[in-house]
């Protein structure tokens, strides 16, 4: 196979990986492409919303978290038991968890602990960082949730990244993260925050850490960039991050002032409606997003919460 054509997401991983002998993690080249499972598929026929509220002082982050999945069914709805689980945190900048700027530790700690629960066979955490991925592990907490639940935190490098036809309306072939096109479960955990040119950053955005290339490019479109990677990426769920949600000098923040505390987290398997309930949270009007706009004209799915199953949860 000749890396630099360009493949699809439907083209066989498994032939191209067992070419690649300098990809870096144990196990890469068994990793297959399955079709959903019936619970999986069951969940496309039945969308939902479900918003969960830390309103007690002594709410804990990680019960909250159990306490969404389980309202909305339970984990095992989106993963199965010997499941690849790829989890896209948004760790893109080093910055301390109290910033904002970066998903909170806990939140992903505990989304790994019911994926294991499940029974997972492996729970991989990947995200194409800007800062130092390295300096970003560390300081952000996803370096010890790692080292804490046994999961793969992977190293964002070159040969990690191959050619791949995306068919967007602005994005046609761009080097893609090859471990989020190949799990079984993908799990979008985005943190809710600010954005100098998107307005704010929240789930459809954070595929832009799913891609390599000259990311710089990928802003002078901003907004239907977000939605052609949504549409590929296609995640088996969406979980928003928005415990504490950067207001203002986004995205990379780097004050406590720019910082809300909402104790918050929406979870959804439409990823549009998910974007549209943490907007609200920034009094920003949903159909007045560019990205949410066109990824509802596009089908992608909805800010018509009447047309989901909706929930609330509160501790």
């Amino acid at each position: 196979m000749n890396f630099d054509q360009p493949i699809t997401r439907r083209e066989s991983i498994r032939k191209l990986l067992k070419l690649s002998g300098s990809l870096a993690f144990a196990g890469a080249a068994t990793w297959p492409i399955q079709k959903p499972s019936p619970a999986k598929a069951a969940s496309e026929n039945n969308k939902f919303i479900i918003e969960g509220i830390g309103q007690n002082k002594e709410y804990s982050v990680k019960a909250l978290t159990r306490q969404v999945f389980d309202a909305a069914g339970g984990i095992s709805r989106f993963v199965s038991k010997g499941d690849i689980v790829v989890i896209k945190p948004n760790i893109s900048w080093a910055r301390q968890p109290e910033l904002a700027a970066t998903t909170h530790p806990q939140v992903l700690e505990a989304v790994i602990e019911l994926c294991q629960e499940a029974g997972a066979k492996r729970v991989r955490i990947a995200d194409n960082t800007i800062h130092d991925a390295r300096q970003c592990f560390g300081i952000t907490g996803v370096g010890m949730v790692a080292k804490n639940t046994g999961s793969d935190l992977i190293y964002p490098r070159s040969s990690l990244m191959r050619n791949m036809k995306l068919r967007g309306h602005r994005l046609d072939v761009w080097p893609v993260f090859v471990p989020l096109v190949e799990a079984d479960a993908l799990i979008n955990l985005p943190i809710a925050k600010h954005h100098s040119l998107s307005s704010l950053t929240l789930g459809m955005k954070n595929w832009i850490g799913g891609v390599g290339g000259r990311r710089g490019k990928l802003h002078q479109d901003i907004h239907q960039i977000c939605v052609d990677l949504a549409n590929f990426f296609k995640p088996t769920v969406t979980l928003i991050d928005a415990v504490r949600i950067m207001t203002r000098n986004g995205p990379s923040g780097g004050s406590t002032s720019y910082v809300s505390v909402k104790n918050t987290l929406i979870l959804s398997d439409d990823p549009v409606a998910a974007d549209a309930k943490a907007a609200l949270l920034f009094n920003r009007k949903p159909k007045n997003l560019g990205f949410i706009r066109l990824a509802q004209k596009q089908g992608i799915g909805t800010y018509d919460f009447s047309k989901l199953v909706q929930q609330k949860v509160v501790l």
